[in-house]
């Protein structure tokens, strides 16, 4: 356990970590969420088992106050490398969104990443928050919608081409880094690859992450999966979704960086 960890071990914090993290190194996490999950989508593969509450509707759930204390808590910053905003379901679902960002780059002096699903860029005041984020890295996990309705299970009222321009409209006002963050669930036709450049080609992001489901999904909710802890037994069932090898990725990966010249990063896939 490290000094975070320990400091944090005897109540619920919504500061946590450091999460290596194979993109952008020793990541300590804010969670705007807290203890209820809640995400506008229920993911298939989601480390933090099935939502609590699926909305699209923003409110504070932790106060930055909260969040301040915790950070001015801690002894030192200097194993970290970024602060990242994610945690407990969708991170723009937090009306302070904007408040957390600006406090975290006061107090840390650190580069700040936000994690989001993408269903909530269409909303002016979220592209405003997100433009105090070094990174935004946002989620495209299928480029069809009959595809991601089937993985990311949304709520009822969101549909992908929405999301895809709210991507166009984030790509067009946001001066960051812009990151597309993609899971690869199974191995991709030609067709598929051919339309996904297509987006790529669109969207314009700087870099592409892929990524592959290679933690356990917990069926129940698991609030120490915010990071890099394992699914905890005797805390109900979960299952294993399937891998695609090191190589299919690798493929995929050096395909996609050859057409569209944006810089493609791949999770590393332990060989068996």
């Amino acid at each position: 356990m490290n000094a975070i960890e320990s400091a944090q071990n005897s109540h619920r914090s919504f500061v946590y970590g450091p999460v290596k993290s194979w993109r952008f190194g020793q990541s300590l996490g804010i969670d705007p969420i807290g203890e209820v999950s809640t995400c506008s989508f229920n993911c298939i593969y989601c480390q933090l088992g099935q939502m609590e509450v699926q909305t699209l509707q923003r409110q504070i759930f932790v106060p930055t106050s909260s969040i301040a204390e915790e950070l001015r808590s801690l002894a030192s910053y200097e194993q970290i490398d970024v602060v990242t905003i994610s945690g407990s379901g969708e991170p723009t679902l937090a009306l302070n969104l904007e408040e957390i960002l600006a406090i975290a780059k006061q107090l840390t002096r650190l580069p700040t990443i936000v994690l989001t699903n993408s269903t909530l860029l269409g909303d002016r005041m979220v592209r405003q928050a997100l433009r105090f984020a070094d990174i935004v890295a946002v989620k495209l996990d299928a480029i069809s919608s009959h595809q991601w309705q089937r993985i990311n299970r949304p709520v009822e009222t969101i549909n992908l081409p929405d999301i895809l321009a709210g991507i166009v409209k984030l790509r067009r006002e946001y001066s960051g880094t812009l990151a597309i963050q993609t899971m690869v669930l199974s191995p991709w036709t030609t067709e598929m690859l051919e339309d996904y450049i297509q987006l790529l080609q669109r969207l314009r992001p700087d870099e592409i992450h892929l990524n592959v489901p290679s933690r356990p999904r917990a069926l129940v909710r698991q609030l120490d999966a915010r990071g890099n802890n394992a699914v905890k037994s005797g805390c109900g069932d979960f299952r294993q979704l399937p891998c695609v090898s090191a190589d299919v990725l690798s493929i995929l990966a050096d395909a996609i960086q050859t057409t569209t010249k944006i810089p493609v990063r791949c999770v590393p896939i332990a060989l068996s």
